[in-house]
């Protein structure tokens, strides 16, 4: 059986000075023990006040990236297999805009959907993924799950079964430990603050990213360009 935890950095719309909306996804051979180290380091190394949270997130505004680099350097030795792809927010193709705002439901669908598919084709005949909690405008988890199990399927062995769970990422820390590759990744593709050295202390447990919709723009000014006279 295959485990993959996977979360997402902002929101499709405009954030902050970010330019780029990223998720990111790793598989590990023992969930249930990275869910332990994970909730040890915390219990160790957070400040006294959140070492029992039930969610300590990357973006959290009481630490400081001395802790956020030491964590994520201890996330990179528990053995997990990271995917992620990306999107410029200017980027995001026609098919998911309607007048001035974005199908933001159909949108999260697709790219979650290219996301895992890059784990295909896969020997696993049983696949559980769990994303964290999210309101998906006009897709419910039903639609998710089934757009999913379709991108997935046809490369699985005959015989599979895809699982799909929403999870609220206050009882996962496997989540939680996707908040901070995701978190790191995001620093790094958006040109922030210490990003150069967040990737560099992940980029040997990466085995593949990608960006999407990359010619979208260059597509859009074509089909609107006005023909020569």
């Amino acid at each position: 059986m295959a485990h993959i935890f996977l979360d997402e950095s902002g929101q499709f719309t405009k954030d902050g000075d970010s330019r780029y909306f990223v998720i990111a996804s790793f598989t590990v051979g023992d969930p249930r023990r990275t869910e332990k180290q994970f909730r040890a380091w915390q219990r160790a190394k957070f400040p006294r006040k959140m070492r029992n949270q039930p969610e300590i997130k990357f973006s959290a505004v009481d630490i400081d990236d001395t802790l956020r680099l030491a964590t994520v350097r201890f996330i990179s030795e528990l053995d997990v297999r990271i995917r992620y792809s990306y999107l410029d927010r200017h980027n995001i193709p026609e098919d998911y805009r309607h007048k001035s705002s974005i199908r933001s439901g159909e949108l999260y669908t697709a790219v979650v959907g290219e996301t895992v598919a890059d784990y295909a084709p896969s020997i696993d005949k049983e696949l559980r993924i769990f994303c964290d909690q999210r309101h998906l405008k006009r897709v419910t988890r039903a639609m998710f799950r089934d757009k999913l199990t379709a991108r997935l399927l046809p490369t699985m062995p005959t015989g599979s079964v895809i699982q799909v769970e929403m999870v609220d990422s206050t009882t996962s820390a496997n989540i939680q430990v996707a908040d901070w590759i995701v978190g790191a990744l995001a620093r790094f593709l958006n040109s922030k603050r210490l990003g150069e050295d967040f990737h560099s202390l992940l980029k040997g447990n990466i085995v593949g990213g990608k960006e999407l919709f990359k010619d979208s723009w260059t597509a859009r000014i074509l089909t609107h360009k006005k023909p020569d006279a």
